[in-house]
């Protein structure tokens, strides 16, 4: 889109999975509002009724210590609260505690990205259907195929000929000056 305020890529990476369900963080949808975090969530917590537990949730010390270690950062930006994130129906709510012009068109934005994400899993479990048909239907004639891979693979292989130079054995009882003389002699005999 050509006006788009966020593009869809920059809100795709802002999107996380947390307890089987996709979410934004409160500061990062700060960002995309160009509000202070504590600004966004003193606005939640003003109107709370709004946002029940499967639109908003806090998270646990524990998720945000996997988060960390799951994405390889060192520190969740030195926040001192217990971070919010919000669902796909908390970030539609938002748009109507966060009374702005920008806050509308972004939740515009998130709500196409979301959409977008929910296509493409719908595509994306059509293609594994289709794929699992052809598996039954063909199953038999590629069964053929790697039953003939398997019995290459299992043909006995002739040992591998030796390559490079091969030493000659030593008598135990000479020693390399008695060689040496014995080929001396031999060439001028």
């Amino acid at each position: 889109m050509v006006n788009e305020i966020v593009s869809q890529e920059k809100i795709e990476q802002k999107i996380f999975i947390i307890r089987g369900q996709k979410v934004m963080f409160d500061k990062e949808l700060a960002v995309l509002y160009q509000i202070t975090t504590g600004n966004l969530n003193k606005a939640v917590s003003r109107n709370l009724a709004r946002f029940p537990e499967d639109f908003m949730f806090q998270l646990t010390k524990n998720e945000i210590q996997n988060l960390m270690f799951q994405n390889g950062i060192s520190s969740w930006g030195g926040t001192r609260k217990l971070p919010r994130v919000f669902t796909e129906h908390g970030i539609l709510m938002l748009s109507s505690v966060l009374n702005s012009e920008r806050a509308i068109q972004v939740n515009i934005q998130i709500m196409r990205t979301f959409t977008k994400l929910r296509k493409m899993l719908l595509t994306y479990k059509d293609l594994r259907q289709q794929i699992e048909k052809m598996e039954k239907k063909y199953d038999y004639q590629f069964e053929v195929v790697f039953d003939a891979i398997k019995k290459l693979l299992e043909s006995p292989q002739k040992p591998a000929k030796k390559i490079g130079f091969i030493r000659e054995k030593r008598s135990k009882y000479k020693k390399d000056k008695d060689i040496i003389a014995d080929v001396l002699i031999e060439k001028y005999l």
